[in-house]
């Protein structure tokens, strides 16, 4: 005599069950993992934009110019939101917002710039384009049109860093809000650049040597 055939619901369920299993095991294979490109590029980035955040405000807090003031209100805006983006993702990948490789480390080796940015990162701990602390002190002391044409210039060279480390996820990166981000920052920024340096000239001044290498 054949066997009877088991509960068909404890078959559904053992399907259910397995599926899961599945979907937890190769559903969560996308996630960036702790040295990924996306995960260096968030935790680098948001605190590339913490710098350019409090560069802004330093300036804005000197009264300049109403067209500095004006862009200093659009960096603080634009790279908080940004940032606080950044900080979310990692979140949501399940990684900290601190992570145990150097800055930059996440560019090595893949050219266009990545491995001399990753080794300025590594002996300075600056991120490209990212202000020294003399700098900054600089910039705090500075009043009237030389702390505005301070500001310029470092903030010139800061989304060049900014433009540079965009640039390098594109090339390593295919997760669509990562890539989707990437983008908008190297329009957003270069268009800021430019703006930049059309207000330093209105300025008698010039940008400091340019970072950005040709791609």
């Amino acid at each position: 005599m054949d066997k009877p055939l088991r509960n068909p619901v404890l078959i559904v369920c053992g399907v259910l069950v397995l599926a899961a299993a599945a979907y937890l095991l190769f559903g969560r294979a996308g996630t960036p993992g702790d040295s990924s490109p996306e995960a260096g590029f968030a935790r680098d980035m948001a605190a590339h934009h913490a710098q350019a955040v409090d560069m802004s405000f330093t300036v804005r807090d000197k009264r300049p110019a109403k067209e500095i003031s004006s862009l200093a209100f659009d960096i603080i805006n634009t790279q908080a939101n940004q940032r606080g983006m950044f900080l979310g993702w990692l979140q949501q990948w399940g990684l900290d917002q601190a992570g145990h490789d150097r800055p930059m480390a996440w560019m090595s080796g893949h050219g266009h710039g990545g491995t001399a940015s990753a080794a300025s990162a590594a002996s300075t701990g600056l991120m490209p384009g990212m202000a020294s602390p003399e700098e900054l002190a600089r910039l705090k002391a500075a009043d009237g049109t030389q702390a505005e044409v301070l500001f310029l210039q470092l903030m010139i060279r800061h989304h060049e860093g900014g433009v540079e480390m965009a640039e390098g996820l594109l090339d390593l990166s295919t997760r669509p809000e990562v890539v989707s981000m990437a983008k908008k920052i190297v329009q957003g920024q270069s268009s800021e650049i430019k703006l930049m340096t059309d207000l330093l000239r209105q300025r008698g001044a010039q940008p400091l040597p340019s970072i950005l290498q040709p791609r």
